[in-house]
């Protein structure tokens, strides 16, 4: 599918009229800031995706406040013919969440309400913070699967944009069970909620909205556990390597399993547990498990700086893993750095060729489902030299995912043909669906 020209400004603004009407005036806006706060997303995060914005400016931008309205707004873009860009709160991805169309940017983040919790299980509204959802499981003496490492991300942005984060060495990625409903939004002019269950449910996860519009969830729960923050270093990253595989398999499984080298745990915000010059190793663990950590990490030659508990602690933990490091990484050294999406036990065993591929090279390691994954830093030189590196570490056996790049990469044909049915007329976030895309996919990453 093709990106389709921007709507007429008469499609706009008699869309806009409507929408006010169906949402009031404080919930749509046409004015330029706004227009362009709702236009970007992680995008800079990417050098290669950079030098190519700006990539889309919304004409319109809805808030709606609850599911229903979702349904109302995304049935009267198609009405009019406007195309809709569904957006959480725009902590992730590059470039899925740009509206290159134009049109409407449908922000989610008002619809917020955490409908009911159950016994396992918790439906809340697209737009909800994850972070509120784990508070409101907690509250019920439950938690959550897994949360995106953005924890304050929407429930329907991880959904539809994000892949996994704290809770994956037990439970995966988002589309391996974690959802068990979904009401969404078709793109054929009803406001109808479609309420989709169980397998159905699964070709809207991990779409960018190009098939349906997510505007309430259910995903699953587990009982509460007693989690402390592990704080240890180490004299080099070999050392924290060494055990991270170890520590991702304790029973009861870490919630989160993260290290990074001396290079790029001096660019985390400043921590005693994070001393000079030595590689940092941070644990979710269950509180049962502490002393057998504490066991491993010593027996490599690493210290335990600190156990620290208290759901803040959890929380600061999720925001030191995936690729927040990176950011800041980035943030050290403007325009420097990029990184590619990796994963294997070669991350481990093959440190040094994985360095190497790229000028620079290092890595932030997370202890995954099945095999260790994690964000393969480098100087950025060019896209050519991205694509080489991408071939050189599959060479090695080390899988990658391109953050480069905007198209749907997972379950691609099944999103074609869902969108056939669900968005007859190519409204849904225009440019993310290519069905020739041929590049690495989201599977590679586990």
């Amino acid at each position: 599918m093709t990106v389709s020209l921007s709507p007429p400004p008469s499609a706009v603004a008699a869309l806009e009229a409507e929408l006010v009407e169906l949402l009031g005036a404080r919930n749509v806006s046409s004015e330029l800031r706004t227009r362009e706060r709702a236009s970007v997303d992680g995008a800079r995060m990417s050098p290669i995706i950079s030098e190519l914005l700006p990539l889309g400016l919304a004409d319109l931008v809805a808030l709606p406040t609850t599911a229903e309205q979702i349904g109302l707004a995304v049935a009267a873009a198609v009405r009019h013919g406007v195309p809709v860009t569904p957006r959480g709160k725009g902590t992730g991805n590059y470039g899925q969440g740009i509206p290159m169309a134009g049109g409407l940017v449908l922000d989610t983040s008002r619809a917020r309400a955490v409908v009911e919790v159950g016994d396992g299980w918790v439906t809340a509204e697209a737009g909800t913070p994850m972070v509120t959802i784990e508070r409101a499981a907690a509250a019920t003496g439950q938690q959550l699967w897994m949360y995106p490492s953005t924890a304050q991300s929407s429930l329907g942005g991880f959904l539809a944009g994000g892949s996994g984060g704290t809770g994956t060495i037990a439970h995966g990625s988002n589309d391996m069970g974690f959802v068990l409903a979904l009401d969404v939004v078709h793109a054929t002019g009803s406001p109808e909620l479609v309420h989709l269950e169980g397998e159905q449910a699964q070709p809207f996860v991990h779409n960018y909205g190009t098939a349906g519009v997510i505007a309430r969830a259910t995903v699953r729960l587990e009982p509460l556990q007693e989690w402390r923050g592990v704080f240890a270093s180490f004299p080099d990253f070999r050392g924290a390597l060494s055990v991270l595989r170890e520590l991702g398999r304790l029973e009861p499984l870490p919630r989160l399993v993260s290290a990074d080298t001396p290079e790029v745990t001096a660019t985390l915000p400043a921590d005693p547990a994070f001393p000079a010059g030595r590689a940092s190793l941070r644990v979710i663990a269950d509180e049962r498990t502490v002393g057998a950590a504490t066991a491993l990490i010593e027996g490599a030659g690493g210290r335990v700086e600190d156990v620290r508990e208290g759901p803040q602690v959890v929380l600061g933990l999720s925001m030191l893993s995936y690729n927040h490091p990176i950011e800041w990484l980035q943030k050290s050294a403007p325009g420097v750095w990029f990184h590619v999406e990796v994963s294997g036990d070669a991350l481990v065993e093959r440190i040094d060729e994985v360095h190497a591929v790229y000028e620079g090279g290092l890595l932030h390691i997370e202890a995954g489902h099945t095999v260790p994954i994690g964000m393969l830093a480098g100087v950025y030189r060019s896209p050519e030299q991205v694509r080489a590196g991408i071939a050189a570490l599959n060479a090695i056996g080390v899988g990658v995912h391109d953050p480069h790049q905007w198209n749907v990469d997972f379950e691609l044909h099944r999103t074609v043909e869902t969108a056939r049915r669900t968005d007859p007329h190519g409204l849904l976030n225009p440019g993310k669906l290519n069905p020739d895309y041929d590049g690495p996919t989201k599977g590679a990453i586990r």
